[in-house]
């Protein structure tokens, strides 16, 4: 289990696959270099950034879903820390922020979905929704996607959300966090900090 959290009342969580570009944006909304490795799965403990003087922490959970040389048994337990972490906090959770690559994410959506299989992706999505944390799903590396109207409305279909896209901007924000275009996240991050009556928050957004 991840025992390092900051002691704070409010925090963000940046959740997804590896190589979606976490850390990427964890950089640029904090504006403070992280280790990252080179391969996938290399992260298995959260990345926390907190400011000495707000009571608020933004955490990086490490990657989940296939991970190149890592043994099943370690990705599952992965999968199950970052599950147990945000239970354990979800009070203070005020918003989940569930990074997806826009370019594939929906194909893997589609590779993963069956009878006996739920996609992490949407799994990941309903389960924030479940236990009360507003879920916001940057959609990232759209700078690589030819047709981004329809991609994001063929990805708000996949998490049960009708189409077109637009209407869910508080849901679904298109990013390229290496280009530097996060906008669109902080817009939707600072609605549900709204929600949370925390404008104090919107200064780091």
């Amino acid at each position: 289990m991840f025992d390092t959290r900051p002691n704070r009342d409010a925090e963000i969580v940046l959740l997804g696959r590896s190589n979606v570009g976490k850390s990427t944006l964890m950089r640029k909304i904090t504006g403070h270099r992280f280790d990252t490795g080179s391969k996938p799965g290399v992260t298995r403990k959260p990345n926390h950034y907190d400011w000495a003087s707000e009571d608020f922490v933004i955490s990086d959970l490490p990657g989940f879903g296939f991970m190149s040389g890592v043994p099943d048994d370690v990705q599952e337990r992965i999968r199950t820390d970052i599950v147990r972490y945000v239970e354990a906090h979800a009070e203070e959770i005020l918003v989940g922020v569930l990074v997806v690559d826009g370019k594939a994410v929906v194909d893997i959506i589609d590779r993963h979905s069956g009878p006996e299989e739920i996609p992490h992706v949407v799994e990941l999505f309903g389960f924030l929704q479940e236990i009360g944390i507003p879920p916001v799903v940057a959609v990232n590396k759209m700078d690589k996607v030819d047709d981004p109207d329809e991609r994001l409305n063929e990805l708000a279909e996949r998490l049960g959300l009708y189409p077109p896209w637009q209407q869910f901007d508080e849901t679904l924000a298109p990013i390229s966090a290496k280009r530097g275009n996060i906008e669109p996240l902080n817009q939707a991050v600072r609605h549900h900090l709204h929600e949370a009556k925390r404008d104090d928050l919107f200064k780091f957004f």
